[in-house]
């Protein structure tokens, strides 16, 4: 694989580009215009953008090229592509959904899917306006909270990292998304890396031979 291969991973909001050294995430009309000329292999959730991408002569869908043991018919490509980037954890991908897989000696094992930090607050809102506030980021979750803030915050974390650690089984964590970095401090030795998606690409293209 040529060290200057660039990948995309667009997904339902931004696309997430990686050239080998740092991850960008863009808009979709930005990163149309700026990489319009590059080629580039990507995989894509946002089936909407399909007709116009396509067009795009130096860029190359492998998505129908990812496969792990275990998968289901409507498994999404990110998630399969985060849990070929190692071979047994449980992979967590907090960005608009939070989806959450478990992966032993290379086989899926099944995963559950959680509304994502923002469509949790949202959903507050939607039941009152006193409801409606930011995340309290430093909510202490080994006492119960006293404010209004503080509870909801402790209700969106605690309900994520209790299912989270239901399942863990001593497994590695591994986390990526927006949210990934802020998820993973609330478990011990859980680790971040925004490139774990962009690692199961890479696996596929050179088991595969393609791109």
């Amino acid at each position: 694989m040529k060290r200057n291969l660039v990948l995309a991973d667009i997904g339902n909001t931004h696309f997430h580009i990686y050239d080998g050294e740092r991850v960008e995430h863009l808009s979709y009309a930005e990163a149309i215009e700026r990489y319009f000329e590059t080629p580039l292999c990507y995989i894509s959730v946002k089936h909407d953008l399909d007709e116009k991408i396509t067009q795009i002569k130096k860029w190359k869908n492998i998505s129908d090229t990812l496969s792990i043991k275990g998968e289901y018919d409507t498994m999404g490509v990110d998630r399969k592509a985060l849990c070929l980037s190692h071979r047994e954890g449980i992979f967590v991908d907090a960005g608009s959904a939070i989806t959450v897989d478990v992966v032993e000696d290379g086989t899926y094992m099944g995963g559950f899917i959680l509304p994502g930090i923002k469509a949790y607050l949202l959903s507050y809102k939607g039941i009152s306006s006193v409801l409606d506030i930011d995340l309290d980021e430093g909510v202490n979750l080994d006492s119960l909270p006293c404010t209004t803030k503080e509870q909801i915050s402790y209700g969106i974390i605690a309900s994520i990292k209790a299912l989270i650690e239901m399942h863990s089984n001593d497994k590695k964590l591994y986390f990526t998304g927006g949210d990934g970095k802020f998820i993973s401090t609330f478990f011990d030795d859980a680790l971040y890396d925004e490139t774990l998606v962009f690692q199961g690409m890479m696996k596929a293209i050179k088991d595969k031979k393609t791109c």
